[in-house]
């Protein structure tokens, strides 16, 4: 935890790009520092930048819905941005804004270890995979940098388009049943090595 306040604390003293001269707050995240869960979404809002706390809007509360529905809450899992600031009007962030705060992101994957990351919607998609759509890969595991990466849409999406909300909750059990694949992985891991290796080197768990 001192690992991931101190990231906090040099967020909040960034100026590497113009959006911190707009922020009322910057939001480095909030979550447990051995979350197994981390995850990623675009950027900040108008309630997030005024209470430094990320996804506390409607799509938070959505957010908060759908990690009970798996039998999770915030305090089990590690939610951050692309962007630590919000991007005025709550427009797209630009890419030199997600250039300046890739280290940040980068840092707290490092200090947190997932298990699992899951990009939220388009613009974290495109950091993980570059090109792809959301529609397109949602629910599909890869195995990027040592982490698998779980792309899924964002609970925002659920609240413009009311038909997404079913598919929505459909993926967040996808990700139940990965989590619990992985477990169960990682314990057969400890009596077989051969199948810790197989998983460092990259072999994809097919479950969906």
């Amino acid at each position: 935890m001192a690992q991931l306040e101190s990231i906090a604390n040099n967020i909040s003293s960034c100026f590497a790009c113009a959006l911190s001269k707009s922020r009322t707050n910057t939001v480095p995240g909030q979550g447990s520092s051995k979350a197994k869960i981390m995850f990623v979404g675009e950027g900040p809002g108008f309630n997030e930048d005024q209470k430094g706390r990320p996804f506390v809007g409607q799509a938070g509360h959505f957010l908060d819905d759908l990690l009970a529905s798996i039998e999770l809450s915030r305090e089990d899992v590690f939610i951050t941005n692309l962007v630590k600031c919000r991007p005025p009007n709550n427009r797209d962030p630009y890419p030199d804004e997600i250039k300046a705060c890739s280290p940040f992101l980068d840092a707290q994957i490092q200090s947190i270890k997932p298990l699992v990351v899951i990009p939220l919607g388009r613009h974290a998609l495109n950091r993980w995979f570059p090109g792809e759509t959301i529609g397109k890969v949602r629910a599909q595991e890869r195995f990027i940098d040592d982490t698998y990466v779980l792309p899924l849409y964002h609970p925002a999406a659920g609240l413009h388009n009311g038909g997404l909300r079913s598919t929505i909750y459909s993926d967040f059990q996808k990700l139940k049943t990965f989590l619990g694949s992985l477990e169960t992985t990682n314990e057969l891991s400890e009596e077989n090595p051969s199948l810790s290796k197989a998983t460092e080197d990259g072999e994809q768990l097919n479950l969906f």
